[in-house]
């Protein structure tokens, strides 16, 4: 199970609580962040959307920040054919042309214009990715009761259709190169017509599109700490831990949207960011199963303890006790009267803290400074070539 952070949202609620537009500073410190956790093993792609810099160049910006600040894997760009060529260029640069057209080293998310429709920029940027053996998510992205039916049954069955129509191009285009099935399904407001986060029925979907997966023998692309709420609150916990579960559960290989994600996906904001980043070293351990060996069956110390007797200072827990639970780095369980002593602060404060503690101790990894120079040349080159656009 591969936990990527959000993809795509154009605003950011920052640390000083602001909603704005997002920045490239913002996207640098994404993916930051991303870098440093323990729990998110992928850098993801548009983890927000800078619109400070022109649409069509600022791939370029993007892809360098995955690089240059993460040496973790990264998704490319697929908002027009150009634009993928340039991302393989670049992982060519990094990896070396022989060794990506020879293993995977980018993934990209190819989503169905539903229903049953895919579009000329999807089209364009598939065939590039795999052409060059790079995986590609064929992910339908539906609304459910507007982009397919309101049934759990009829919107699967519509998911597994428009993913397989996608599979089957890219193995048109170059047998055997790697595919993910996805699918991102939301159920809309009856009444208002808004989507709606962490309900039954897109976990429904999702199990029936996990069984589906294996049998046609591909990985699975689901889940994310998906929520509606404009804040990072109580309604974006449950309908995010909905999600989550329902994905951990399912047994989702690629969660993208995993952290950060706000207000439908439209805003991307730091304490849900630490908070879902919390969450998904949860998942890790639950995902770790259950230690059978010697020492994680007790044994010695079932023989130790007798009856009535705790097993606090036994010599198993005196072993153990480090590493025996999951801590969490967000909740507070302490008592109250130490709770208020360290500024009685809440799970979304608690989270800005420790997201201002990280950047500000930030270290950007190793990279070969002549591969650098490359990357930055190749980028200025290309960005020479055209103009500037805006839309």
């Amino acid at each position: 199970m591969v936990l990527v952070p959000a993809y795509g949202p154009p605003f950011v609620r920052d640390l000083e609580g602001e909603r704005r537009y997002a920045t490239i500073a913002d996207f640098e410190n994404s993916v930051k962040l991303a870098y440093m956790s323990q729990n998110l093993h992928h850098s993801g792609a548009t983890v927000r959307e800078p619109v400070d810099l022109p649409v069509n160049k600022r791939h370029f910006d993007m892809l360098y920040a995955h690089i240059r600040y993460s040496d973790k894997p990264f998704m490319c760009s697929v908002t027009h054919p150009e634009r993928a060529e340039d991302s393989v260029a670049m992982a060519k640069i990094v990896f070396g042309d022989h060794f990506v057209e020879n293993n995977a080293v980018l993934i990209n998310l190819i989503n169905a214009n539903s229903p049953l429709v895919f579009d000329a920029t999807m089209l364009g940027a598939a065939p590039v990715y795999a052409r060059h053996n790079q995986a590609t998510v064929v992910s339908p992205f539906i609304l459910a009761g507007a982009m397919s039916p309101v049934t759990v049954a009829g919107t699967s069955a519509q998911i597994l259709a428009e993913a397989l129509a996608g599979i089957a191009f890219t193995q048109l285009v170059r047998p055997g190169a790697p595919v993910v099935f996805g699918t991102f399904a939301s159920p809309l407001s009856m009444q208002s017509g808004a989507p709606t986060f962490g309900t039954p029925e897109p976990s429904l979907i999702m199990y029936t599109c996990a069984q589906l997966a294996p049998r046609l023998g591909v990985p699975f692309r689901s889940g994310g700490g998906l929520c509606a709420s404009k804040l990072p609150d109580a309604q974006a916990a449950y309908e995010s831990a909905n999600t989550l579960q329902t994905a951990m559960l399912a047994g989702v290989n690629f969660m993208l949207h995993t952290t950060g994600w706000l207000e439908g996906g439209l805003v991307m904001s730091y304490e849900k960011f630490m908070l879902d980043a919390d969450q998904a070293g949860m998942i890790a351990r639950f995902c770790g199963g259950i230690d059978m060996s010697e020492n994680g069956q007790a044994l010695d110390a079932l023989r130790e303890v007798g009856p009535g007797q705790h097993f606090l200072g036994c010599a198993h827990t005196q072993s153990n006790f480090e590493s025996a639970f999951h801590r969490s780095t967000i909740a507070d369980n302490n008592s109250v009267e130490q709770w208020q002593a360290e500024g009685g602060l809440n799970a979304a404060e608690h989270a800005n803290k420790l997201c201002r503690e990280a950047l500000a101790q930030y270290a950007a990894p190793e990279l070969d400074p002549q591969i650098d120079a490359a990357l930055q040349g190749f980028i200025k080159r290309r960005k020479g070539e055209f103009a500037d656009q805006n839309y």
